[in-house]
């Protein structure tokens, strides 16, 4: 009973994540402002000499659930668990472009090539291929920051889980994502719009500041959740097994 329980949350926490990873991947080609959506000014900071907004990509809402459920899976198994799961997810969201580039690839059928919208006649492969086809060094950047940030993420998670025990699952957590999705922005734009596109390193750094700002504050928001999911678990599990799950993932 005790072994169906640890797999059955090691499967639901593993596909919980890696859903939430690709889905990220692809919402993303969407940038939104978040000034707006909450109905109020874009701020319009000087950031670097750039006149900068809240204005980020849609995946930034799932990012913070995956580095929860990064924190949750190192919680219960462990450094080798999250690898595992972020090296799948990695392959499965490499694959996934691989499928879409495919897919774009392919010659359309004549009568799909144009459709009729509430906004006139759309031209379906151009919508198709600008919606899902995103560029390769924003493909690659993601994919290398993803592995980046996962790998960074588990090893303060549990540097500091062996400074502190089971209690001060905030600092472990919230340190964990803050010093990764650091890393994370920064390698994933200076990849993408720096190295790929030539963007000036000024706008580079002030859009990676705006958007680590963002994921400071929704990372300190979401703390109560975390403990809530941790909660949920341990009330699955019962104490005994999750005391002992937590020892073994920590135990080196």
């Amino acid at each position: 009973m005790k072994e169906n329980k640890r797999t059955i949350l090691f499967l639901v926490l593993g596909s919980f994540f890696i859903a939430n990873a690709i889905i990220a991947e692809f919402i993303g080609v969407k940038i939104f402002s978040l000034e707006k959506s909450l109905g109020i000014s874009p701020v319009n900071w000087n950031v670097f000499g750039n006149q900068l907004s809240f204005n980020m990509t849609v995946g930034v809402l799932l990012w913070p659930i995956v580095f929860i459920m990064t924190d949750i899976i190192n919680e219960y198994f462990g450094k080798s668990g999250v690898k595992l799961f972020s090296y799948i997810a990695a392959g499965l969201i490499a694959y996934s472009f691989a499928a879409i580039f495919m897919g774009i690839k392919l010659t359309p059928a004549d009568f799909w090539l144009e459709r009729e919208t509430p906004l006139g006649k759309m031209p379906m492969q151009e919508a198709y291929s600008q919606i899902f086809g995103q560029g390769q060094w924003i493909i690659i950047g993601s994919l290398v920051a993803f592995l980046i940030g996962q790998l960074v993420d588990v090893s303060v998670f549990t540097y500091v889980k062996k400074k502190t025990g089971n209690k001060n699952l905030w600092l472990r957590s919230t340190g964990s994502t803050l010093v990764s999705q650091l890393i994370d922005s920064f390698v994933v734009l200076f990849i993408a719009f720096y190295l790929g596109a030539g963007w000036d390193i000024n706008l580079v750094l002030g859009i990676c500041l705006v958007n680590y700002i963002y994921k400071l504050t929704v990372a300190l928001l979401l703390t109560p959740v975390l403990y809530g999911v941790h909660a949920l678990i341990d009330a699955y599990l019962g104490k005994e097994l999750a005391e002992s799950m937590m020892r073994e993932a920590h135990h080196s």
